[in-house]
């Protein structure tokens, strides 16, 4: 495996460095909020800083003396969490408001960093807006809700129609197995040797978008759409030794054994995502790339990467499962949330900020600059949310046959364990049924022994 040392001191470093620059303590002005966000490694994405700038003078003007305080926290989301989570220990330190990915606030819940909203929900019209899967992943297991879900998001295949057409594939293209993504893969690079094929993220670099983009999209495809892969509702018990896991291993095997992924280098790199969606795909030099739908989120006007061609030269197929069994598709949604930290100095003006955010109209231009998929009921029933921009209708159809993380406390443990399972079939240092039976071993730690072993 590919060692992480370096990685973990560094990120202990930059953690380190942030604490001193935010949060409030007793002393903190109860007339200013604090709200944390990730900010893109690309300097030239901006559209969560210009949403927020946006949502801070609306917030302003309509609460005189009011102030809100923009502290972005830069990081790819591996180092974003790690980050986050220093800075929630605190008084000192705490935010008023942060950005949590529902796949960590089960875990920050738990570590008691979050303040439970409920007593602010229940006066607040609006929540009644909101789709109730939205809502459930933001809620804990003790029945109460820690967050507001600011949209969510699915998952398919982009693909390239120039490299794909250059390769002998029709488009448009639908593959109906593993096995014809792999073909096309394998096409691409037999006759567009300068493009790669296929990218899958994968390995601990890349953090939950190797788990989520690359192996859950393979995971939950595997079976017959029903019962979870991933962990055991009837035993409430997380799953060892199985063959959809080491399948799913295989096929990310497959692509890096065969050269059919980027070069491993590349691959491992912490910020390959912005690579992806700055580089590789604007500049025709990636063929198929398996990922979520707030891609165009970097390309619209004002992203400081304008390609309003995206439309043209990429198209859209959704993941098939493996064999095409039933449902014949799959799709993993997640999303973010803000929530109000149990050492805020202001909540009650942090919850005013997150209202502000989540009217009506500020909603959908939060959706339409991102690219995210509708949690409101009344923006995704405005035809000037479907209509907005290419590819929201596509995505929008996949909740149906989408599916939730097991966003448990020890997600994110056994989430870290997938990433490594997968580096070490990327990288070549352990066979399939080593890695898995790694994984297997780790995730008995992870889940605290709360495992149960099927074939």
């Amino acid at each position: 495996m590919r060692p992480t040392a370096p990685l973990l001191v560094a990120t202990a470093l930059l953690a380190a460095g942030t604490l001193t620059a935010c949060g409030g303590d007793s002393g903190s002005d109860s007339n200013t909020i604090k709200v944390s966000f990730k900010q893109s490694t690309d300097n030239q994405i901006k559209v969560m800083d210009t949403y927020l700038a946006a949502m801070k003078k609306q917030f302003e003007k309509a609460n005189p003396g009011k102030k809100v305080e923009l502290v972005p926290i830069k990081a790819p989301d591996s180092e974003y969490y790690t980050k986050l989570q220093q800075m929630l220990r605190s008084p000192r330190t705490a935010p008023d408001l942060v950005y949590e990915d529902t796949f960590l606030i089960n875990s920050d819940i738990t570590a008691g960093y979050l303040k439970p909203l409920d007593q602010y929900l229940d006066k607040w019209q609006d929540w009644g807006q909101f789709i109730d899967t939205a809502k459930s992943a933001a809620k804990a297991q003790d029945g109460k809700t820690y967050g507001v879900p600011d949209g969510t998001d699915t998952r398919g295949l982009w693909y390239d129609k120039a490299i794909l057409a250059k390769a002998g594939i029709k488009t448009p293209w639908q593959p109906k197995s593993w096995a014809e993504v792999l073909d096309a893969a394998r096409a691409i690079k037999k006759k567009v040797p300068d493009a790669v094929p296929l990218n899958v993220y994968t390995g601990k670099p890349n953090g939950e978008a190797a788990t989520m983009q690359g192996f859950e999209m393979l995971l939950y495809g595997t079976g017959d759409g029903g019962s979870d892969p991933l962990y055991d509702t009837s035993s409430s018990k997380w799953i060892a030794g199985s063959k959809a896991f080491k399948d799913s291993l295989r096929f990310v095997e497959t692509v890096f054994k065969e050269k059919l992924g980027p070069d491993v280098s590349d691959a491992l790199d912490p910020n390959w995502a912005t690579r992806v969606r700055g580089e590789f795909l604007p500049k025709g030099k990636l063929g198929i790339n398996l990922d979520g739908s707030w891609l165009p989120q970097d390309w619209l006007k004002g992203s400081g990467h304008e390609w309003p061609e995206w439309s043209d030269k990429l198209g859209l197929a959704h993941m098939p499962t493996q064999n095409g069994q039933a449902p014949g598709k799959v799709s993993m949604s997640g999303g973010w949330t803000w929530a109000v930290p149990s050492k805020a100095a202001n909540p009650d003006l942090a919850f005013d900020f997150i209202k502000t955010m989540q009217t009506k109209a500020n909603a959908q231009r939060w959706y339409i600059a991102n690219s995210g998929i509708a949690v409101r009921k009344d923006v995704a029933a405005d035809p000037a949310y479907v209509k907005a921009q290419p590819g929201i209708k596509f995505f929008t159809d996949l909740v149906a046959s989408t599916h939730y993380r097991p966003a448990y406390p020890a997600y994110p443990k056994v989430s870290t364990a997938i990433q490594e399972a997968m580096e070490s079939v990327t990288t070549g240092d352990a066979s399939v049924d080593k890695a898995a039976s790694e994984y297997d071993e780790q995730l008995k730690t992870a889940a605290d022994g709360k495992v149960v072993t099927k074939s």
